[in-house]
């Protein structure tokens, strides 16, 4: 009898075992809300299921551990945040840090931002840290590099999308943008056309952006970026309308008045000769690629086309200009 006893233990135990093992392992867990866990340098299976099993989030620790040693996976894990779902089971955990795979954030920043607006964005962005958001333009400047070229932010980062772990700092973001715009410069610079009338980088970032925000065709770049050049070189007013604006700041409300124009600021070239102070925007590689190599034209003038193509008339002369501004602005013949 006992014999028989022994047998069956030796076959139901094993399989109770199993069960119970399997259930912990493959049934998911509700915990209600989505989780995340961070791993951090260095760190594995043991320090990551020790976290989740302290957050009430997994069945059975043990289970856990066991099965990621068993396949390998204790040792393999990729620092940065893992997001799952509100139910999730200790396998579905080994497959995801299995993957080497964590969560990434994007952030598109637009070419022809302010700087401000920038901020914004990174700002809005979910599941990043927000260490720069109390930060003032001049101290996040400072944080990046204590000798930047200028202590405006203005223009000095570059337009483009960026990836970053989940949960990670939102410096990193502005680090990228700011290393990536020193290298566009750096090689705009280096390539440009040396009879240009810029004494450095910063004066060709600075021109770079008022071409950024007066055209987004292709076609026009080279001949807007020549058209400022050749009234630098006359000693002429640059006389654009972004800059009045960028002046402005908070008190342009959609349109430019007469009065405008007429009032001074630093930025108001109308009323200035010379480069504004600062880049206005961030500029594209196009915008910096375009003032460093501009087109060979001798216009002095343009004046956008109105016909939804996003094009522009270009003019030798005042007089050319001012026909072209009443047939495209004033629809007159």
């Amino acid at each position: 009898m006992m014999s028989k006893l022994l047998k069956v233990l030796l076959i139901a135990v094993p399989v109770v075992v199993i069960t119970v093992f399997s259930a912990l392992l493959f049934i998911p867990k509700n915990n209600g809300l989505p989780y995340r866990v961070t791993v951090e340098k260095g760190q594995g299976i043991s320090a990551v299921s020790r976290k989740m099993a302290q957050d009430g989030k997994i069945f059975n620790r043990t289970v856990l551990v066991a099965t990621a040693y068993a396949m390998g996976v204790h040792n393999q894990l990729s620092m940065g945040s893992y997001r799952f779902p509100a139910q999730f089971s200790a396998w579905e955990v080994i497959k995801r840090l299995r993957q080497n795979s964590p969560d990434t954030v994007r952030v598109q920043i637009i070419e022809g931002m302010k700087f401000s607006q920038m901020r914004h964005v990174i700002n809005q962005t979910a599941n990043i840290k927000h260490d720069t958001r109390h930060m003032s333009h001049a101290e996040l400047l400072r944080k990046i590099d204590p000798n930047a070229i200028s202590d405006n932010p203005e223009g000095l980062f570059f337009p483009e999308s960026y990836e970053i772990a989940a949960e990670s700092s939102d410096l990193q973001i502005f680090q990228a943008a700011y290393k990536a715009m020193q290298k566009e410069l750096d090689k705009a610079w280096k390539e440009r056309d040396t009879s240009l009338p810029y004494k450095n980088p910063y004066e060709l970032l600075i021109m770079a952006s008022l071409v950024e925000k007066e055209t987004a065709h292709a076609d026009d770049r080279g001949d807007v970026a020549a058209v400022f050049r050749n009234r630098l070189a006359i000693n002429m007013r640059l006389q654009t309308d972004p800059t009045v604006i960028y002046g402005m700041g908070d008190a342009y409300k959609g349109r430019i008045r007469k009065a405008d124009l007429q009032r001074d600021t630093p930025y108001n070239t109308y009323t200035r000769h010379g480069l504004p102070p600062t880049p206005i925007a961030l500029p594209s590689r196009a915008a910096l690629q375009a003032v460093a190599n501009p087109s060979s034209s001798k216009y002095l003038y343009f004046v956008s086309r109105m016909d939804n193509t996003g094009k522009s008339q270009f003019s030798h002369t005042l007089e050319e200009h001012n026909a072209a501004v009443r047939k495209y602005i004033l629809k007159k013949k």
